[in-house]
């Protein structure tokens, strides 16, 4: 006969309080390696649309060289100007997403392989030129 109407077996099935404990523990682990992976993925976002803009830039000052036959090297006045504005080939200056500044080139057409405009943060930047 059995003396207690709790059995052995009903305490077997529940969670200890160190169980519990290690389960928390692996999901907070999880969730911070999630958080890590997020803000890795945003700041290569903001690097690639950075260059992404430097290039489109880098076209537009060719296509303008290329519009009003001007060779690299040569000096053009307002040359920022001339490329940025409404009705010009960007409507307003490019943003950099991850709060960098751009710097441009000033008003002398870049010589080949050179980028016109560049941002203050040091890694978004193309990793070649060539061919631009």
């Amino acid at each position: 006969m059995n003396a207690s109407p709790l059995s052995k077996r009903s305490f077997q099935r529940a969670m200890t309080l160190i169980e519990i404990t290690i389960v928390i523990a692996v999901l907070l682990g999880l969730i911070t390696v999630l958080f890590l992976g997020v803000s890795a993925y945003k700041k290569g976002s903001d690097r690639a649309l950075c260059i992404q803009n430097i290039a489109a830039v880098q076209k537009a000052v060719r296509s303008y060289g290329n519009l009003f036959d001007v060779d690299p090297g040569e000096s053009v006045t307002l040359f920022k100007d001339q490329i940025i504005g409404t009705d010009k080939f960007f409507t307003q200056d490019p943003i950099c997403r991850g709060g960098g500044t751009y710097t441009y080139g000033g008003d002398i057409m870049p010589l080949n392989s050179v980028a016109y405009l560049s941002c203050s943060i040091s890694n978004h930047v193309p990793s070649s030129v060539t061919g631009w």
